[in-house]
Parts: C-alpha cells; sequence; structure tokens
C-alpha cells in the first residue's frame, strides 16, 4: 500500500506471520490475533486466526461493540447462532450479528482452521460460558 500523497512512500506499519508460538493457547485450541489497536494504533478492524481441536468448542460469548464475520479455511465447524446451529466446511463464511451469542463445535477429526475479522480495532467479549477466548 501507498500513501496517496506519495506513491513511493509505503504506509505499512505494521506485519504479521501466523505463528503458533505467539498464539493465545486455550483447552479448546489457539486465536492468534494479527491486527487491533493492540498491535496497530488506530487500526479499524481487528483480525485473527483461530484453531478448535477436534471434539472441542469454544465458550459461548457475545460481543456487545461488534459483528464479527468467520472463514472456515479447514475442517468442519457446528456454529450455533442463537437458537439456530449452521454446519460449515471450508470456503464457507458466517456473519455474526453484534451481540448474538454463538459459539463453534469442531465434531470432525481435524483441526478447523478459520480467520475472523470484526469491525473495530478494539474487539469486546462477554463470556457466557466458562472458559477464556481473549
Amino acid at each position: 500500500m501507498t500513501d496517496q500523497n506519495n506513491p513511493t512512500k509505503s504506509t505499512v506499519a505494521y506485519t504479521q506471520a501466523v505463528n503458533d508460538n505467539t498464539a493465545n493457547r486455550f483447552d479448546w485450541g489457539n486465536i492468534q490475533w494479527l491486527c487491533s489497536n493492540e498491535f496497530h494504533s488506530g487500526a479499524n478492524l481487528t483480525f485473527g486466526y483461530v484453531q478448535i481441536e477436534p471434539g472441542r468448542k469454544n465458550p459461548r460469548h457475545y460481543h456487545p461493540n461488534s459483528s464479527e464475520v468467520l472463514f472456515l479455511i479447514e475442517g468442519e465447524l457446528d456454529h450455533s447462532l442463537g437458537d439456530e446451529v449452521f454446519h460449515l466446511t471450508p470456503g464457507m463464511s458466517i456473519y455474526i450479528p453484534q451481540g448474538a451469542a454463538h459459539d463453534a463445535v469442531n465434531r470432525g477429526s481435524v483441526t478447523a482452521r478459520m480467520v475472523v475479522a470484526y469491525p473495530t480495532g478494539d474487539r469486546q467479549i462477554v463470556m457466557l460460558e466458562d472458559g477464556d477466548d481473549r
């Protein structure tokens, strides 16, 4: 990306690679945040790489300040959204409205890998079950 006033000047201020060593680990899998206000002051989105291990689920939760989009790269998930459950396979996405309770269960035999995005640099979370998802 370049600065509009100076096309030779780069405006990229932060890069991050997916790396299991820097991911936040939980009993259900891990999250590695790739972009947010925590890493880049003024970021207007939060973007992360998530893995849910076979037979595991992340805690039910909601985001009081933003919606979420999840895109499944590998594996399969049963993703609850409110009272409904959506079966996701690779290449599928799900939109989660702001304030909607949700979680994901990996009923498959391989790790489910996905990316998640939030239209805010300050993703907030309210847990509805024991556990952590930060």
